[in-house]
């Protein structure tokens, strides 16, 4: 993906990375754009820095799909333009791009933005501006605020795609789990989902390890998951900690299957983690984008190839492309030239919304729209299968 950080010459909001321009024969013809103006969403992400690759997988995800909505004349005439500035996954960068949309009045909603820390940052002023804050890219509970309305997220949670995997685990009769969990709010929360999972289906206490944020004792805790004598570990990690700690406990216990989430799930962490990737399982919160049994899966695929794609389809990539299908229909609802508080109304009006296998369905802030999540192994070849 190219760096999409304008030169000093020209004005950032100028940077227009949305369908319409990036594919201009499938734009509207002149006269259709004359008569409505095009709807702006705005969108801080990763697209350089450690972690560029999910970032432009799910940027890429969504242009496909805006572009096929402004292929067919978009939502009630008017083209949707998604405005993405990088921040390299660091937080000044995150909030200095968030008081650029806020100080430009035709920034509709913000669409997208990616990663915890950033999301956590963001969101005081995001609160006090009353601006939509659409399909934040967090698992964690911070996002999920009673009574925000102004915030929808979609993506199912850290804890519930931890007790999807103890769910499994004790389907498969093991009843000695460990816990590896980072020593952060993303950590604690993994725990926590798999502590109440255990305790439900009646697993005895797990045996725990932690690691800090700069990976120095991930060694450590693979030695001590190790030394636990579990049937199965689940990998609360995410980043270097979740890769650091996969290659050392490995080849220590070669016949214990690691569980990870869904941040572990990409191409360039199958890639650092070489051998030791083969067998690992990994929870997604979106289906296996080269199902095409599934309806949406076909029709992101084709979206994806129509939007002249290289790049191999990934979870992430549908990821996008999903957000920015539910967003047009909440824009489909809000009706003719919508307000952000028509708009926000809309989003929770997503009930047993069905995209083609994947549902949507709003019910309260603190709850996301999507409690979908399954299980994938990583196979010889280094894919993801079912």
């Amino acid at each position: 993906m190219h760096e999409l950080s304008p030169p000093a010459a020209l004005s950032r909001r100028r940077l227009l990375a949305g369908a319409a321009l990036a594919l201009p024969a499938l734009a509207a013809p002149p006269a259709a754009r004359a008569q409505e103006a095009a709807l702006r969403l705005c969108q801080s992400t990763a697209l350089t820095g450690p972690l560029g690759d999910l970032g432009s997988a799910m940027h890429q995800g969504a242009q496909a799909a805006f572009a096929a909505i402004n292929a067919r004349g978009g939502i009630h005439g008017r083209q949707i333009e998604l405005q993405t500035l990088d921040d390299g996954y660091e937080v000044p960068r995150a909030l200095a791009n968030l008081d650029t949309f806020l100080a430009e009045s035709d920034c509709f909603a913000l669409f997208n933005c990616m990663g915890t820390p950033m999301v956590e940052a963001m969101l005081p002023k995001v609160k006090d501006s009353g601006i939509p804050f659409f399909a934040p890219f967090t698992g964690g509970q911070l996002s999920r605020i009673p009574g925000a309305r102004q915030v929808f997220n979609i993506r199912a949670s850290y804890a519930e795609e931890a007790a999807k995997c103890v769910q499994h685990l004790a389907t498969l009769g093991m009843q000695r789990i460990a816990v590896v969990y980072q020593n952060n709010t993303f950590g604690q929360e993994v725990f926590e989902g798999a502590r109440k999972a255990m305790e439900q289906a009646g697993l005895p206490a797990a045996r725990t390890a932690t690691v800090e944020n700069n990976a120095a004792d991930a060694a450590a805790a693979a030695q001590k998951m190790a030394d636990a004598n579990a049937e199965a570990v689940l990998v609360g990690l995410a980043g270097k900690p979740a890769l650091e700690f996969i290659k050392a406990f490995r080849p220590l216990r070669p016949g214990v299957t690691p569980y990870a989430l869904s941040v572990l799930g990409t191409t360039a962490n199958v890639k650092a983690l070489g051998s030791q990737a083969k067998g690992l399982v990994v929870s997604q919160v979106m289906p296996l984008p080269t199902n095409t049994i599934i309806p949406v899966v076909r029709d992101f695929q084709a979206a994806w190839k129509a939007a002249g794609q290289q790049a191999e389809p990934s979870h992430l990539a549908l990821e996008g492309y999903i957000n920015a299908r539910v967003f047009s229909e909440a824009l489909q609802r809000a009706g003719k030239n919508p307000t952000r508080a028509a708009f926000i109304d809309a989003t929770w009006t997503l009930r047993k919304m069905d995209l083609g296998g994947f549902e949507i369905n709003a019910s309260v802030p603190e709850r996301n729209a999507s409690r979908f999540v399954e299980l994938t192994l990583v196979n010889r070849e280094g894919r993801f299968v079912r």
